[in-house]
């Protein structure tokens, strides 16, 4: 098929002007609007306004300009269809061969800080969506392009061929229709959102891709990595890596999982993570120290793990995480003198991103075969919890230290679960069993005497108290835990009788 008119209308204006010259030397016949039209005369390039083509003004500040039979005639027809073509002479209209557009700047608007309702709403595109389904919609006699990277392939087989092959032409109409769906679906989600409607009767979502990864959780199984259409900020999809190679699909989930547990403390800290879990974390008057306490805290664990900190890498920090093999380090910034030593390893992956950046309240989503599940993140954190002391002894000072840190770890450590914490670390971590005592018992062996003075948290209630029990055989002196099992009274009573002070929080944090 030979294109002989094209209607071109854009807001990303990339390498429009080279592309249309292009057109124009090979014969076409060029229709556009507004600023694109704009442009592309003041390059020296002869346009016929829409204008001429509809025999009708752009009204409404151009809020109507394309809607019009002249124009989606032009691209409806059926070049192989008679009557269709027998109806386009009987009205005058031209057939349209090639479209490119792309629309309004949604995204970018209500990216912008204090954008208004009506900004946002003026920068919604009707008749820029319209032109390009029905050129997809016809995409066997109608070549649409939205995308600025394929004006040259397009190019290419016009001057090769004389014209694009449906293969081509099938998989620009798959693209426009992902773009208008990824348009549609940020415009519903942002009035959704304006609207305050909390479970609508459709949920659509549009993610763009970031990567390709080498395979997903194991060789055999293909991944991506995509990130969301509006990027949020210190999220792992928005890090900069400074070194190393590729991340894979196990190390963005096992980063992502030491980014929210460093995400927990305000003071110097450091989170090390294997498998999902936390194999250790430590908190310090120096990012140094924070890290030193996370790697005593099980030192065969953090082989080959990721480390989160919360603090710039200096030159010290730097030292001691070299002498670790380590797959990911994570930090707001590295010194010059940390990138010098850190460097030196060039598999080890260094990522930077606002670490300390607040996390806002969202959705968060999990596949299960054949659907999705969809609930708020779990922010809460300790100064949510509604703190009651059950036993007859209250925390000291530093219990109570120690109990916060194994709280806001437990947190984040799969269920069941059981963090031992002792002097700014952790010393033990029981994470996934079938059986809370069972977590427990895997804490207080990882721990072995340093149990001895130590806080325990656990994410959910004490159905029996055979885990007061052993905690109180390895000297554990203070527990904190949500409360709220109809047995509790039975662990009271055991934690009293060992003299252990107990703490409700009024909270769980199962993690499936």
């Amino acid at each position: 098929m030979t294109i002989k008119r094209a209607l071109i209308s854009v807001s990303d204006k990339t390498n429009i002007v080279p592309f249309v010259k292009e057109l124009t030397e090979l014969g076409v016949e060029v229709i556009s609007t507004g600023g694109t039209k704009k442009l592309l005369q003041e390059s020296g390039v002869d346009v016929i306004g829409i204008s001429e083509v509809t025999g009708f003004p752009e009204i409404m500040d151009g809020r109507l300009k394309t809607l019009h039979p002249n124009i989606h005639g032009g691209l409806l027809a059926v070049r192989g269809n008679e009557k269709h073509m027998a109806q386009l002479d009987e009205q005058g209209i031209q057939p349209i061969d090639l479209v490119v557009v792309n629309l309004y700047p949604f995204k970018e608007t209500i990216s912008k800080e204090g954008v208004t309702y009506e900004e946002a709403i003026e920068n919604i595109d009707i008749g820029g969506p319209g032109m390009l389904r029905a050129a997809a919609k016809n995409h066997q006699d109608v070549v649409v392009i939205v995308d600025p990277q394929d004006y040259e392939p397009v190019l290419n087989e016009i001057k090769e061929a004389g014209g694009v092959s449906l293969e081509k032409k099938r998989g620009l109409a798959a693209k426009v229709f992902r773009h208008t769906a990824a348009y549609d679906a940020l415009i519903a989600d942002y009035l959704t959102n304006v609207t305050g409607e909390k479970e609508p009767e459709q949920f659509t979502v549009t993610f763009e891709k970031k990567q390709s990864l080498r395979y997903g959780e194991n060789p055999h199984q293909e991944a991506v990595f995509y990130q969301s259409a509006l990027p949020v900020k210190g999220s792992i999809a928005s890090a900069e890596q400074l070194h190393g190679k590729e991340l894979s699909y196990n190390n963005i989930k096992d980063a992502d999982a030491a980014l929210q547990i460093v995400r927990e403390f305000t003071e110097p800290a450091a989170a090390a993570v294997k498998h999902m879990n936390p194999c250790g974390v430590g908190t310090g008057n120096t990012i140094e120290e924070a890290f030193n306490k996370a790697y005593a805290a099980d030192e065969t664990s953090i082989f080959g793990g990721i480390i989160a900190l919360n603090r710039e890498v200096d030159k010290a920090t730097a030292e001691a995480l070299h002498q670790i093999f380590l797959e990911i380090i994570i930090a707001p910034s590295f010194s010059q003198e940390a990138l010098d030593i850190l460097t030196s390893k060039k598999n080890l992956r260094l990522l930077t991103l606002d670490v300390n950046q607040p996390v806002k309240s969202e959705k968060q989503l999990t596949s299960v075969q054949g659907g999705l599940l969809i609930q708020d993140l779990d922010l809460h954190g300790f100064d949510d919890a509604e703190i009651t002391i059950p036993t007859k002894r209250e925390p000291t000072e530093q219990e109570w230290a120690d109990l916060k840190l194994a709280w806001k770890v437990v947190k984040h450590v799969k269920s069941n679960a059981i963090v031992l914490a002792k002097d700014d670390m952790t010393i033990g971590v029981g994470a996934g069993q079938m059986n809370r005592v069972g977590s427990a018992k895997i804490a207080i062996e990882q721990a072995g005497e340093k149990a001895k003075g130590s806080a325990l948290g656990s994410d959910a209630f004490f159905p029996m108290p055979d885990t007061v029990e052993e905690a109180a055989k390895a000297g554990i002196i203070a527990i904190i835990q949500p409360g709220g099992s109809v047995r509790d009274e039975d662990s009271i009573k055991k934690a009293d009788e060992y003299g252990i002070a107990m703490v409700f929080t009024g909270i769980r944090h199962f993690k499936h």
